[in-house]
């Protein structure tokens, strides 16, 4: 935060960023009830897709309104905190702490614009096949659009039945609906490669809840946590279990927080990275807005302890592909190297990867 201390011993904003706010707004509703409430954290939440500073547009004499989640009576109470800046705590509280808004993380890659260009996929998206809003064609034709060689369609599995979890069966025919899109895409000079996958529902002992062996038939599987989130207790055998699954490559959304709503699990996060680069797995840079899971703080240990990284935008819609852009700045934050990045690889390597794992995990069984 760009913060100076007041005469009072607190701290005042100089000029507010759109993660300001973020805050500021997240305090608002706070101090509201009902529809205000819901209003001002919506716009909260927003405020880390703006695609610009909202200070930016005061200052062109623009309308705020143009943010998304921001209606006059919003825009009217933003306008007023960049006028006068009030005082603010210097950090947010653990639980909104840590997420990049899209307009940091532009300015961080227009710094060092070749670390896009080594993006060659997304390796987290959902469709109607679960809980997605987007058809597998429509996710590939976006992806193609924006110059990948590959995407991975992760749909739930049949274990979170709240998202439309799949079963055995649902992937069978699903598969056909990938081969379709990759011979259509296969007519295109850049040729994007749909990857068969899941984000496979783990228990909180790190067991699966799908069939092993439909599972090595799959080119890419992630193991995630979605239950049992709020405990205080450490949670590191369960993750440590996870990484041990033969099933799994990558484990999605590691810490499972999600801004103003969940902390997260607590655990010996070095441990736990040492394991994943042990293993040669990789831990996930969940781009969601709202997630950002693996957050800095954890980039930088999983980088201390040689863990490979993984990027997925959990998009549920065509253009929320677009997420990518708060992982790509996150690893340039940690200084992640571009060795240790997934999707980095050719989808030569991606599958040369996969298919050591599961050789790995046959021989471990």
């Amino acid at each position: 935060m760009n913060v100076s201390k007041s005469a009072s011993g607190g701290s005042r904003l100089n000029v507010p960023s759109n993660a300001d706010l973020a805050e500021l707004l997240a305090r608002q509703s706070e101090c509201e009830e009902g529809i205000l409430a819901r209003a001002y954290r919506r716009a909260a939440r927003s405020a880390f897709l703006w695609p610009e500073e909202a200070l930016i547009l005061v200052a062109q004499n623009r309308s705020l309104t143009e943010l998304r989640g921001v209606g006059p009576y919003i825009a009217k109470q933003i306008c007023q905190w960049i006028d006068k800046p009030p005082q603010i705590a210097a950090k947010p509280p653990p639980i909104r702490r840590e997420f990049l808004t899209l307009a940091e993380a532009r300015k961080l890659l227009n710094k060092d614009p070749t670390w896009s260009n080594l993006l060659r996929g997304d390796l987290q998206m959902h469709t109607t096949w679960s809980d997605g809003s987007g058809t597998v064609a429509q996710m590939a034709e976006a992806a193609r659009e924006r110059g990948y060689n590959y995407i991975a369609i992760t749909d739930h599995s049949k274990g979170l039945k709240i998202a439309g979890g799949i079963d055995e069966a649902d992937p069978r025919k699903q598969s056909a609906e990938i081969a379709k899109a990759n011979v259509l895409m296969s007519r295109d000079s850049r040729k994007l490669k749909v990857l068969r996958s899941i984000e496979m529902n783990l228990n909180p002992r790190g067991e699966g809840d799908m069939d092993c062996r439909f599972l090595s038939k799959l080119d890419l599987v992630l193991g995630s946590f979605h239950s049992v989130l709020r405990v205080e207790e450490d949670q590191t055998a369960r993750y440590l279990a996870a990484l041990l699954n033969p099933q799994i490559q990558i484990l999605a959304h590691p810490q499972g927080r999600i801004y103003n709503y969940r902390l997260g699990l607590k655990a010996d996060w070095p441990r736990v990275f040492a394991e994943t680069a042990k293993l040669d797995k990789a831990v996930e840079i969940d781009c969601y807005p709202d997630r950002q899971d693996l957050n800095l703080s954890l980039l930088r240990l999983a980088r201390t302890e040689g863990a490979r990284i993984s990027l997925g935008t959990d998009a549920h819609h065509p253009w929320q592909l677009g997420f990518i852009e708060l992982g790509l700045a996150a690893t340039l934050q940690a200084k992640i190297p571009a060795e240790g990045i997934v999707n980095f690889m050719s989808i030569s390597d991606l599958k040369r990867w996969v298919r050591q794992l599961q050789k790995a995990g046959i021989r471990k069984q």
